[in-house]
């Protein structure tokens, strides 16, 4: 296998194959147009939130293990199904993923017990599992060397996706009822579409990845084992204070708002579609900036940075609430690309392996988060819960300890 792989680069010309490496912006906005549907789809979950919570009488707690359920069928996934495909890759994964995201939404749409939300949510949990490793091995691929540029633009789309659910579900599903997310089947029979488009480019251009390994192999002096595994273990430590905090915005600033501001369930979804949208527009920003000035100083200044807006939030009005989740939203949501992206430099040649792990974590937290913040709310107020996470960024300190891999490489 690896053999012929090796054969077929080598008898593409030296013109074509330096043509082949330079980013196909083609796939990558397909990617990301694709990112768009899945997430849109995705964010359908919180976003009704307070409708399930009052048609199916359902206290926090469930709301929390409404968003474990689907964070941790996707997040134990992602990471077995990043480590199988880095050996055997798979074009049309991504296409039977969605698959069982659009089985997720009808089953939902149909819900009227506890149970069946929960099975419905976990059947869209895997086609995320599916989507997000493979996805963004093929940004990779298409990337031309541009990681970071390839990643943010592969995540706008996710994220731009995460701020349209919000305000969809406003306009759609809050007015009109639970059974119209079955409308949203149809943006999952688009994602399928395109899908299957991009796995035609997939499977002629597999050797991509492993040439680009090679060089990074060769160019980067390897750091001890033991100095990668805690390096990892901080990116990862630094991952649960992102997601942890996330998880209370994106779940619960609904609830925030209904409870110490009275505004309307319509308003309140409008408020987190700005949020979110604020989310997609800092999104960009991270990868291409660490492409430029170093990786690590982009998450320095995203998780650490953002850490006196959260201090202020619980304590101000509306007004301030709303324009401070913005810088939140922008600052926070700048660390992911830099992340992921210098976990791959630290582990060169395991793509998959590192996005499933990162988003399978990223999903885990924000599930496990959910489920915590909730019972915690149903125990003291939806205020408490903004309180203590305020202080959560401020474990961006631990970005100190991560080796410096761009200076090793110059």
């Amino acid at each position: 296998m690896e053999t012929g792989t090796k054969d077929t680069a080598a008898a593409i010309p030296a013109p074509a194959r330096e043509a082949a490496e330079k980013t196909v912006f083609s796939v990558l906005l397909a990617l990301s147009f694709s990112h768009l549907l899945n997430d849109t789809i995705q964010s359908l979950i919180p976003a009704i939130y307070p409708v399930v919570k009052d048609s199916l009488h359902i206290s926090f707690t469930q709301v929390g293990l409404i968003t474990l359920t689907f964070q941790m069928t996707a997040s134990i996934l992602q990471p077995l199904v990043g480590l199988y495909t880095d050996r055997h890759p798979q074009p049309y994964s991504l296409a039977i993923g969605m698959g069982f995201t659009l089985t997720g939404l009808i089953c939902l749409s149909l819900a009227h017990s506890f149970y069946i939300v929960l099975i419905a949510v976990g059947l869209v949990g895997i086609g995320s599992a599916v989507f997000h490793p493979e996805s963004s091995r093929l940004a990779y691929m298409a990337s031309g060397g541009r990681h970071g540029m390839a990643q943010s633009l592969f995540q706008l789309g996710g994220n731009a996706g995460s701020s349209l659910g919000p305000l969809l579900a406003a306009m759609i599903i809050v007015p009109f009822g639970q059974f119209n997310v079955i409308w949203f089947s149809l943006a999952a029979l688009l994602a399928i579409m395109v899908m299957l488009k991009i796995a035609g480019w997939y499977k002629v251009n597999r050797h991509r990845v492993k040439p680009r390994r090679r060089a990074v192999d060769d160019t980067l002096p390897a750091l001890p084992k033991a100095r990668v595994v805690f390096a990892l273990l901080v990116l990862l430590v630094l991952i649960f204070s992102k997601y942890f905090y996330m998880a209370s915005m994106t779940n619960y600033y609904t609830f925030y708002l209904i409870d110490k501001f009275h505004v309307s369930v319509q308003s309140a979804q409008v408020y987190l579609f700005i949020f979110l949208f604020s989310i997609a527009a800092g999104t960009f920003i991270g990868g291409p900036v660490g492409d430029r000035i170093g990786r690590k100083y982009v998450i320095w200044i995203s998780i650490l940075g953002v850490a006196p807006f959260t201090l202020l939030l619980p304590h101000v009005g509306l007004f301030w609430t709303a324009l401070l989740s913005v810088f939140i939203g922008v600052i926070l949501s700048s660390a992911f690309s830099a992340i992921l992206v210098y976990a791959q430099e630290l582990v060169p040649g395991k793509v998959g392996m590192i996005a499933g792990l990162f988003f399978g974590l990223a999903f885990g937290m924000a599930g496990i988060g959910s489920a915590v913040l909730g019972r915690l709310a149903d125990h003291t107020s939806i205020n408490y819960v903004f309180q203590v996470c305020a202080w959560l960024p401020l474990i961006g300190l631990l970005t100190g300890f991560l080796p410096d891999v761009e200076k090793r490489r110059k």
